[in-house]
């Protein structure tokens, strides 16, 4: 069984996505609904990680050794500045939650498969809020947007 390659890599996903998410938040502490709404949502992602951890006891979780290649994504090192900065952030905060929202999908169909109702009941929470969480991220990068491509500095 594979399920525990996909296990850690959500948990370590979902770490990565909260870093980020903390990352931006400080790094961009002048925009004070980025600030905020980046807290919470990386206190959202510790929050899956919690949730999933019941089911990691019971499958086990993979380390790196047994991982794919390629099969992990880096955070954010460093915020960058400046409106275009914002929006490059974002994006790649979206990148980020992209590929833990893509990771629940793939951990639903096992639980489906293994008939695992509390994996179940854990995916479709968990995979509704990041849901999201991409969909504020894209909001928020179409209000950036127009001010960071087009207004000159």
């Amino acid at each position: 069984m594979k399920l525990p390659v996909y296990l850690g890599l959500l948990d370590r996903s979902e770490a990565t996505l909260a870093e980020s998410f903390r990352q931006v938040s400080e790094g961009h502490g002048h925009e004070p609904d980025v600030h905020f709404l980046c807290e919470t949502l990386a206190k959202q992602c510790e929050d899956h990680r919690s949730a999933l951890a019941p089911v990691v006891s019971r499958y086990g979780e993979a380390d790196d050794q047994e991982e794919p290649e390629r099969l992990h994504a880096d955070g954010l090192s460093e915020t960058r500045s400046g409106p275009v900065g914002l929006l490059r952030d974002l994006q790649d905060l979206y990148l980020l939650a992209s590929l833990v929202d893509i990771t629940w999908t793939m951990v639903k169909q096992a639980a489906q498969g293994l008939r695992d109702e509390e994996l179940l009941a854990v995916v479709e929470r968990c995979d509704g809020e990041t849901a999201i969480q991409l969909k504020w991220l894209q909001t928020r990068m179409k209000q950036a947007a127009p001010q960071a491509l087009i207004v000159a500095e």
